[in-house]
């Protein structure tokens, strides 16, 4: 037995030595630099004109007063001109309105631009959200349908709230207002992951209410300067690791310290090998979307550079999510293969547009290995310090992962404020424990659910065949 576990950790050794020269492939010049010396005919134009660019999502909102030139520019490239026949291009080619906006041709382009991404990140919810959470064996019509509803509350609400001006301005084009909104609904099904199962159908409505405020507000702090805690523009936040998932994971967090029974406790939440394939299957589809999901808020330009960042982010994670639970669990777990292989996506969300290649693979590798520890061995402690279950591990795969992404950005990210970025992380925590906390209270008044992680007491449930 000594001599076969010997064996085993040198396999794995081997396969971490392996994947070593992967960190030495892609060199730092891959990253935004090199994109200035290239003859790509997007990256020469546009990666550099807009350099200030450390907010992305007022950047979103600020997209329709940006120099219509830019965006000419990238549709002129994309048609496979030459940088010199770009530069001379005519000014009356450049079709900007007399009030100095873009013109209705140059928005109607940028809507098309981001619709792709809007849609991907629709199927991110309700297809990837809603299958990776079926893991719970009879509770997978719970699952979906909670799904169904947290989305088709929190888009109208968000969009309405943005609309009334409640928590900064809206933006300017439609597919920013919904691409804003799908965020929000993101923040939410991560929050319901830790909850999952312990709730009545009509409580999923009234916690998504209650959370869309919650989470407008913290967005107002973290990226519009409210309160003027955080300066417009200086928190390095692109793909949300801090405002959506860190957000997300401990508002749920609080949430279950109010919604958990004794006998929720002392419940074990099963899962059998189907559940765990469809989980399986989310997780899969979270991770192929999950690019679009970071490139969405990102400048035109940056774009390309926070997809491959993704990629390669999740890639590191899966990898090193195999080994981590293979030496700690002694063999795979599939439940860390379906989540914390997207912990690579969670960590480099803040730094995607803002980092190279090379430093994109090494947090992922990193955030892969926190998560699998995450779940292995600090959940069953962190549950029992706060007398409540996470049901879905949102604080293994979302909450640590979304904070080291925030801290990691102070040391790959160009031109952060190191303070700034910590109090973002800080104050983010705070206000999602307490908002947290308040919401458990309310929804605690509507009562508790007879059975936990059953379909039965809503749902008309088929008989079983065997």
């Amino acid at each position: 037995m000594t001599v076969r576990r010997f064996l085993n950790l040198c396999v794995v050794l081997c396969l971490g030595l392996l994947c070593i020269p992967l960190f030495g492939v892609i060199q730092h010049g891959y990253g935004a630099e090199v994109l200035k010396s290239q003859s790509l005919d997007h990256a020469e134009f546009s990666i550099y004109e807009n350099q200030d660019d450390l907010q992305p999502w007022p950047s979103i909102e600020q997209t329709a007063g940006l120099d219509a030139e830019n965006h000419v520019i990238l549709l002129a490239s994309n048609g496979g001109e030459t940088p010199a026949t770009i530069k001379t291009e005519p000014a009356s080619a450049q079709s900007v309105s007399p009030g100095g906006g873009i013109s209705e041709a140059m928005e109607d382009f940028l809507e098309l631009a981001k619709y792709g991404k809007a849609i991907h990140v629709m199927a991110m919810l309700m297809v990837g959200f809603g299958f990776l959470m079926v893991f719970v064996k009879r509770y997978g019509y719970g699952a979906v349908t909670a799904t169904y509803i947290a989305v088709s509350v929190v888009l109208p609400y968000y969009m309405f709230l943005k609309k009334m001006h409640i928590f900064g301005e809206p933006a300017e084009l439609t597919m920013d207002r919904l691409i804003l909104a799908e965020f929000c609904a993101a923040s939410i099904l991560i929050a319901t992951g830790a909850f999952l199962g312990r709730l009545k159908m009509s409580q999923y409505i009234i916690m998504s209410l209650i959370f869309v405020p919650s989470y407008m507000l913290n967005e107002w702090i973290m990226l519009d300067n409210g309160m003027g805690l955080i300066p417009k523009g200086q928190l390095i936040d692109t793909g949300g690791s801090i405002v959506i998932h860190q957000f997300g994971a401990y508002f749920g967090l609080g949430v279950i310290v109010r919604m958990t029974t004794s006998e929720d406790f002392n419940k074990k939440i099963e899962s059998d090998k189907l559940s765990n394939q469809f989980s399986m299957l989310g997780s899969m589809i979270l991770w192929i979307f999950w690019p679009s999901f970071c490139a969405a808020p990102a400048e035109i330009s940056k774009m390309p550079l926070a997809a491959v960042n993704t990629i390669l982010s999740l890639c590191g994670a899966t990898v090193s999510t195999y080994i981590a639970s293979a030496m700690i669990r002694k063999k795979i777990a599939i439940e860390d293969m379906a989540n914390a292989a997207l912990a690579g996506g969670v960590a480099i969300g803040s730094s995607c547009a803002h980092t190279t290649p090379k430093a994109s693979l090494m947090l992922g590798f990193i955030a892969g290995i926190l998560s699998v520890i995450g779940f292995a061995l600090i959940q069953p402690r962190i549950q029992k310090a706060i007398k409540g279950i996470d049901t879905c591990g949102v604080h293994n795969l979302h909450g640590m992962p979304g904070m080291l992404g925030g801290l990691a950005a102070i040391f790959i990210a160009k031109d952060v404020v190191p303070g700034l970025q910590i109090k973002g992380v800080f104050v983010t925590f705070i206000i999602a424990w307490i908002t947290g906390l308040a919401a458990g209270t309310i929804v605690s008044l509507f009562g508790y659910r007879k059975q936990s992680y059953d379909d039965a007491v809503e749902f008309i449930v088929e008989e079983e065949h065997h």
